[in-house]
C-alpha cells in the first residue's frame, strides 16, 4: 500500500500540482503559476502524493516581525478526504509553524466549503472573523487555534 509522500514544490511540475489543488479547492482565489512562484518565496508550500497520485497541498504563512501568528492551511482533494491525509498535512504544517516561532496559529477557509470549517473546529479552532474581500462575493472564515 502506498504511503503519503509530502514535499516542497521545487520544480515546475510540483508548483503546477500545488496550483491545481489550491485552485480546485479555492476557485474564487484561483492563482496563476506566476502567483504560486511568488507565494513559494514567502511561505512554506508543500504538495502531498499517495504513490504518484496527487492528494493535497499545504501553505504555512510564517509569523511576521510584528506578530507571532502563523497561518496553517491544509487542502485535500475531495476524493481523498476522510482517509487521514488532512490530519497528516495539518500536523506537519503545525509543526512547521511552531518551528518558525509561531505562538498563535490561525487558518482560513471558504465558508461554503463545509469540510474546511468542520475540520478546523474538530482540531480546536474557533471562528474569529467572517468577511468578503473587496470586489468579491464569496465569504471566508478566519479561525484561531484555541
Amino acid at each position: 500500500m502506498p504511503i503519503l509522500h509530502i514535499e516542497a514544490p521545487n520544480d515546475e511540475a510540483r508548483l503546477a500540482d500545488w496550483q491545481y489543488v489550491h485552485n480546485t479547492i479555492v476557485p474564487p482565489a484561483a492563482m496563476s503559476l506566476d502567483d504560486v512562484r511568488e507565494r513559494v518565496r514567502r511561505n512554506r508550500l508543500e504538495v502531498a502524493y499517495l504513490g504518484d497520485v496527487l492528494v493535497g497541498c499545504t501553505t504555512v504563512r510564517p509569523p511576521t516581525d510584528d506578530s507571532a501568528t502563523a497561518t496553517v492551511i491544509a487542502r485535500v482533494l475531495a476524493e481523498h478526504r476522510g482517509q487521514g491525509f488532512g490530519e497528516e498535512l495539518y500536523a506537519r504544517g503545525l509543526d512547521q509553524a511552531r518551528a518558525l516561532g509561531a505562538k498563535v496559529i490561525e487558518t482560513v477557509v471558504l465558508a461554503a466549503n463545509e469540510d474546511g470549517p468542520r475540520f478546523a473546529r474538530r482540531h480546536g479552532f474557533v471562528e474569529i472573523e467572517r468577511y468578503v474581500l473587496p470586489g468579491e462575493t464569496v465569504e471566508y472564515v478566519d479561525l484561531r487555534l484555541n
